[in-house]
């Protein structure tokens, strides 16, 4: 299922507004451009912010996240023809051969039933050309996190044009590794609105991960530390063989 701040249309229109440094992903643009990618497939792609990135600099992309209002943000943005939308999950996507798949802002950890996780690493591998590359990030447990989701440290009240004032804050509701489940709670001081978003992460060890690719057939080229939230992420790049 997917979140509510994904698939309501009064939070997906927000998202952008209440993300919006999205400085994260200029790490993975300089590493779709290191590999000289010219075809993308991003999963999870949300309101398309990565996508749009990468359609800007030439490269094309298909956007697929199983949110529809998050699709609808996303195809009403300036540049959005040039990206290739799908609404579903990787079972949705048509024949590819793309150079690069990308799952950023963890959207991996997203994916939670173990079913849904391979699925989605075979869906990826399939849509790969052979040579092709799996980029994706998943904080690393070690770091837990979770121990800093309170409503103290996240509080906050942002103006946006055209809505008004918004309350937001997040709480932490359950721990039972590898499962987190918190809960986003939004305030529209506009109408009074009170509305919530619960979301449960999967939180994935190294090894568990590098087991889990190498089982579907990838190579593990590389895993490394996010640029800029060092010891917190983990970033994996494996490779679909030339033979395979």
């Amino acid at each position: 299922m997917t979140d509510e701040c994904f698939r309501h249309p009064r939070l997906a229109a927000l998202y952008d507004a209440l993300e919006p440094d999205r400085s994260d992903l200029d790490a993975y643009v300089h590493m779709a451009e290191e590999a000289e990618a010219r075809s993308v497939l991003d999963i999870g792609c949300g309101t398309g912010v990565f996508a749009l990135l990468l359609a800007d600099r030439g490269i094309e992309v298909v956007g697929v996240d199983p949110a529809e209002a998050s699709i609808d943000v996303a195809e009403g943005k300036p540049g959005s023809e040039r990206v290739r939308w799908i609404r579903g999950d990787v079972s949705a996507l048509p024949p590819l051969q793309v150079d690069l798949a990308t799952m950023t802002a963890n959207a991996a950890q997203e994916i939670v039933p173990p079913e849904s996780w391979q699925e989605t690493l075979r869906g990826a591998y399939a849509s790969l050309r052979p040579g092709g590359r799996l980029m994706f990030e998943t904080r690393d447990p070690a770091r837990r996190a979770w121990e800093e989701w309170n409503r103290e440290e996240s509080y906050r009240v942002t103006e946006i044009p055209g809505v008004g004032a918004v309350e937001s804050w997040v709480e932490v509701t359950a721990v039972s590794r590898p499962l987190v489940t918190f809960r986003y709670t939004y305030v529209f001081a506009v109408d009074g609105h009170v509305l919530t978003s619960d979301s449960t992460l999967r939180f994935r060890e190294r090894e568990e991960v590098e087991t889990d690719l190498s089982a579907h057939g990838y190579v593990v080229e590389d895993v490394r530390q996010a640029p800029d939230r060092p010891g917190r992420e983990l970033v994996f790049l494996a490779r679909r063989p030339q033979a395979g």
